[in-house]
C-alpha cells in the first residue's frame, strides 16, 4: 500500500502519537479524519496541519460516536484505506496501595478506553474498508494499534494499564486472520517511552532520567519515530498479525 495520498482515520489524534501520525500522512499527501475527545485541541491541530486534515470529536469507548465519525469518514474522504488507533490513558494504579485496594471502575475505566474503545475503532474501519476496491495485491486497508511494552514487563502499578495494553496484543493476530479474507491487515506497535505530552510536561532532569533507562538510544522516542513505523508498515504488506517493540531494546524494571 502506497503511503502517499492514503486515506486515513486516526483517534487520540489531538497530540502525541497519533498527531505525528497525522502530520506524516498530510505531508505525503494524504488525507486525514483526527478523532479525539478534547475537541478544542483537536480542531487546532487540524486547523495547523491544514485543509487535508478533518477534526472529528468523539469518545472512543461510545460506539454511535465511532460509527458517526466513520460516516463522517466516508462523506470527506470517500473511503478509508488507514485506522491507527492512538487513543487511550496510562494512568498507575496499584491492585492494593496505600489508600486501599484498587477500584472496579478505575480497572474498568482503563480496559475500556484502551482495549474496548481500540476494538470498536477498529471494527467500524473495517467495515468501510471492506467496501473499498482491492489494489494489485488484493489489499483492502490496514489497522494499526498501539499497545505498550507495558504488555510484556507491565511495572509495578501497571496491573490495569498492563491488562489493556496485553488485550491489544492478543487480539492481533486473531484479527488479522479474521480480516485476511477481505485484504485488511493488522499490525500493533508496541511503544517504549515516548515524549508524549504527559511525559513533556515532566522537568528535564527527569526525561533525560527516564531516557537513559533506554539501552539505545538512550533517550525518549519521538513521536515521528512511531509515524515513521506507520508508513514503514503500510508500504510492507508482509507485516500483518505481529506486533512490534519500538523501544529502543528497553525492558522494563519492577519499578
Amino acid at each position: 500500500m502506497r503511503f502517499a495520498a492514503l486515506r486515513a482515520f486516526i483517534s487520540g489524534a489531538a497530540s502525541g502519537l497519533g498527531h505525528a501520525v497525522a502530520a506524516r500522512i498530510i505531508a505525503a499527501g494524504g488525507q486525514a479524519v483526527l478523532f479525539d475527545l478534547n475537541a478544542a485541541q483537536g480542531a487546532a491541530a487540524a486547523a495547523e496541519l491544514g485543509p487535508r486534515a478533518h477534526f472529528c470529536a468523539g469518545d472512543v469507548t461510545d460506539e454511535a460516536s465511532i460509527e458517526e465519525a466513520l460516516a463522517g469518514v466516508r462523506a470527506k474522504l470517500g473511503g478509508l484505506d488507514l485506522a491507527v488507533n492512538c487513543a487511550g490513558i496510562g494512568t498507575a494504579g496499584r491492585l492494593i496501595g496505600r489508600s486501599g485496594p484498587m477500584s472496579a471502575a478505575f480497572f474498568r475505566r482503563m480496559i475500556e478506553i484502551n482495549l474496548v474503545g481500540t476494538a470498536l475503532c477498529s471494527k467500524a474501519a473495517a467495515l468501510l474498508m471492506q467496501q473499498n476496491s482491492a489494489n494489485a495485491q488484493g489489499e483492502r486497508g490496514l489497522i494499526v494499534m498501539t499497545a505498550s511494552i507495558a504488555a510484556f514487563d507491565g511495572q509495578i502499578g501497571q496491573v490495569a494499564y498492563a491488562a489493556s495494553k496485553g488485550g491489544i496484543v492478543a487480539m492481533t493476530l486473531p484479527m488479522a486472520r479474521e480480516l485476511a479474507s477481505s485484504g485488511i491487515r493488522v499490525v500493533t506497535i508496541a511503544p517504549g517511552i515516548f515524549l508524549t505530552p504527559m511525559l513533556a510536561a515532566l522537568p528535564e532532569a527527569a526525561q533525560h532520567s527516564l531516557g537513559q533507562q533506554v539501552p539505545f538510544p538512550a533517550r525518549l522516542g519521538r513521536p515521528e519515530e512511531y509515524a515513521a513505523l506507520v508508513e514503514h508498515i503500510a508500504e510492507n504488506s508482509m507485516l500483518n498479525g505481529e506486533t512490534i517493540r519500538l523501544d529502543g531494546a528497553l525492558r522494563m524494571a519492577p519499578r
